[in-house]
């Protein structure tokens, strides 16, 4: 699929990259509630983390030639912000490679039993549907259209602190409340309820940083500082918003898919 310049078929491109990602989404609950395969819901999360890097993060654009060598022009500065960030996300993927390595080493092929798998789903399709309309937000930004970008990022924030609160307020003591605690001096709980907290709760955080960033850039474009030219802070939003939710695509499976529910 090309990098397509014009808003309308942009915008479509967006929706399409939408209705993959659901409809991986909705293979990889099938899979787990089915024959629960760990290899193929791996290889779900792998093609779903590649779609958003390219189409939702735009990482090509870190080989485009931004078609200015004066390092005083704002075009150079956003070519070379962009691999700025994209350092900082590689080195904040550590940390939650290093979560997942905890997870794997601790739990194995066996997942907390408390915690609900449609309820994990639901929250899931919710930052999912986030992503979208920050995907959307971010292309009309592109295009000039303030008001459409101003719109949808207030939808992204909704949406994202509608996540926040549903796991640190639902799912949390849902959790808690089947048995699930960070008891460490319980050998059977303890290190599977420190898992999910620790887990949840550094995504948790990177959610709320998130929604730091979106209010933000979303003031600034109501104060009229960005235009089609110039929005690199709008893109560097986006592209850590969906860092945020490629993180969970792999947590979601590690956490309420993948594995055999114990107690």
């Amino acid at each position: 699929m090309a990098h397509l310049k014009d808003k309308a078929s942009a915008l479509g491109q967006g929706v399409v990259i939408f209705v993959y990602l659901t409809i991986l989404t909705l293979i990889e609950f099938f899979i787990a509630v089915t024959f629960n395969s760990v290899v193929l819901l791996i290889v779900v999360a792998v093609i779903k983390a590649a779609l958003v890097m390219y189409y939702y993060m735009h990482i090509y654009k870190l080989n485009e030639n931004e078609g200015s060598e004066d390092p005083h022009s704002y075009a150079f500065k956003s070519g070379t912000n962009r691999l700025g960030l994209w350092f900082f996300l590689l080195s904040d993927a550590f940390v939650f490679a290093g979560l997942l390595v905890v997870r794997s080493n601790l739990l194995g092929l066996t997942r907390p039993e408390a915690l609900d798998q449609v309820l994990g789903l639901a929250v899931t399709a919710v930052l999912l549907v986030s992503s979208f309309f920050m995907n959307r937000g971010e292309t009309a930004m592109a295009h000039g259209d303030v008001k459409t970008f101003m719109n949808n990022t207030l939808i992204t924030f909704v949406l994202g602190l509608a996540f926040f609160l549903g796991v640190v307020f639902v799912e949390w003591p849902e959790a808690a409340h089947h048995g699930l605690t960070a008891d460490f001096g319980n050998p059977t709980v303890g290190p599977m309820g420190g898992v999910f907290y620790m887990m949840t709760g550094m995504h948790a955080f990177h959610v709320f940083t998130g929604l730091v960033f979106l209010g933000i850039v979303w003031n600034n474009a109501r104060k009229g500082l960005y235009t089609a030219e110039k929005h690199f802070p709008v893109e560097a939003a986006a592209v850590y918003w969906h860092f945020v939710d490629l993180v969970w695509i792999f947590f979601y499976p590690a956490l309420y898919l993948i594995g055999t529910a114990v107690k």
